[in-house]
């Protein structure tokens, strides 16, 4: 197979790896009351088959990642999707929901193999200058994807019943298992800057696991409930020693090379400062579409659908603004759009138009989608040699952790009466604001690949650690 047919595959394999998991995310979301109708399950247990997922793929998506860095991307992502697919086909085969959730968390586990491998796979096949456009059209195909999920997953669990929504992951799931063995991708080297340390890996897991269950129990106990307050306290406490553990040893789990890399992190606080405030938004306005204005659900998906529009169309035009424009102007412009919609939503009352809601959720869109494929390109293309993995699975994570942040925000500040919608939306903006510190952080230039950086810059990339 020729060179620029290899790179259409891993575009292709990316595209879909990442449809899968999103599908599948908003999905399930409409078949989890049948579900819990059909096997007796409580709220709690119901709720488990989402936060299970969450904590198992947010604690392990940096470690995949080094993982896919030491033994090949396309191994771990064969090694995921098929995981994935099999663990769907359980779920629909399941009698009880105690198998259910145990199968949710192995999804989970083999969602994060699975997710820094897509990103990986790009960077391999196409040099940094060339990934914009293939990073717009991995953006637009996440949107549709999470667009169609709640339409998609209705049909089927009107006419097929709740278990149609895990079968239908198996066949995509084989599909791209097919795709990834004609991918050929070379093996890394077995270098010693790659050696994975089982302690750091597991005080990390242990970190993010805990940050995220802390997070999603937010909107059942508040802010200043004991759970929260001891799970807080334990994230600080473990976050100190992970600290105090990296900084000792010859191999941390986060390479040096990605700490030190300043695109790197300001794309990685700039992806999870605004998909905390756009998800939470999200949260917060479904309540107040339906609560206060009195829409039902289907019109409600109609009044949002201006944000999937816009993500979907915008994603291929951010794609040529990053490369004419540069990270930082681009990447500034999308805030910008995030915090005027998240403004003009909070100004909605109780007789919001179509003609206001839909603008506000369109800029919302259009922003979102210029951050995402500007923090995007410049993470994976800025990766040090190497390590593309970990700089995926670090994307990956703070855009899991972001709208769980989001949500535990909105529903937090929203344990009071219904009009409090305004001065959340308030809130979400200012963490949006918030994001142009590290977005005027990245490169003022267009997109440059390794091969037009200095030698300083190089020599420090390939410096072991």
């Amino acid at each position: 197979m020729t060179a620029p047919a290899q790179r259409r595959l891993a575009l292709l394999v990316s595209m879909v790896g990442a449809m899968l998991v999103a599908l599948d995310g908003t999905i399930l979301l409409v078949a989890q009351p049948s579900l819990q109708r059909d096997l007796g399950a409580s709220v709690a247990q119901i709720q488990w088959t989402s936060t299970g997922y969450l904590v198992a793929v947010a604690a392990l998506l940096v470690v995949a990642g080094r993982l896919g860095d030491r033994y090949g991307h396309t191994r771990l992502l064969f090694v995921g999707v098929l995981g994935f697919g099999a663990a769907s086909a359980g779920i629909a085969l399941a009698p009880d929901i105690g198998p259910v959730i145990v199968l949710r968390v192995a999804q989970g586990v083999c969602g994060a193999l699975l997710q820094p491998a897509t990103l990986a796979l790009l960077r391999l096949a196409y040099p940094a200058e060339r990934l914009g456009r293939p990073i717009a059209l991995r953006t637009s195909a996440i949107a549709v994807a999470a667009g169609t999920g709640p339409v998609l997953g209705g049909v089927l669990v009107a006419h097929l019943g709740w278990r149609a929504v895990f079968w239908v992951n198996a066949p995509i799931a084989l599909l791209l298992a097919a795709l990834a063995l004609a991918l050929r991708q070379p093996v890394p080297g077995r270098a010693a800057s790659q050696r994975l340390g089982l302690s750091g890996a597991a005080l990390l897991a242990a970190v993010l696991a805990v940050l995220v269950h802390t997070l999603a129990g937010v909107p059942r106990h508040g802010w200043d409930g004991a759970p929260t307050l001891f799970g807080l306290v334990a994230v600080a406490g473990l976050t100190a020693v992970l600290v105090a553990h990296e900084r000792r040893v010859a191999h941390p789990i986060v390479p040096h090379a990605v700490v030190r890399s300043v695109p790197v992190t300001a794309s990685m606080t700039l992806l999870l400062l605004t998909s905390a405030s756009l998800f939470g938004a999200l949260f917060a306005a479904t309540f107040h579409l339906q609560d206060v204005l009195g829409l039902d659900a289907f019109v409600t998906g109609l009044r949002v659908l201006p944000l999937t529009a816009l993500m979907v169309l915008g994603s291929p035009v951010a794609g040529r603004a990053l490369r004419r424009y540069g990270p930082r102007r681009t990447a500034l412009c999308g805030t910008a759009l995030v915090v005027v919609g998240l403004v003009g939503l909070s100004l909605l009352g109780p007789a919001g138009t179509w003609t206001a809601t839909g603008a506000d959720f369109a800029l919302l869109g259009a922003g979102f989608a210029a951050v995402m494929v500007t923090a995007t390109g410049t993470v994976v293309g800025d990766a040090p040699p190497g390590y593309a993995g970990v700089v995926g699975g670090l994307k990956q994570t703070a855009v899991n952790i972001g709208p769980t942040l989001g949500i535990a925000v909105a529903a937090g500040t929203s344990r009071t009466p219904v009009p409090a919608f305004g001065s959340t939306l308030l809130i979400l903006a200012a963490i949006a604001v918030l994001a142009l510190l590290p977005a005027s952080l990245l490169s003022s230039g267009r997109p440059v690949g390794p091969t037009e950086r200095g030698s300083t810059d190089r020599a420090d990339a390939l410096r072991p650690n």
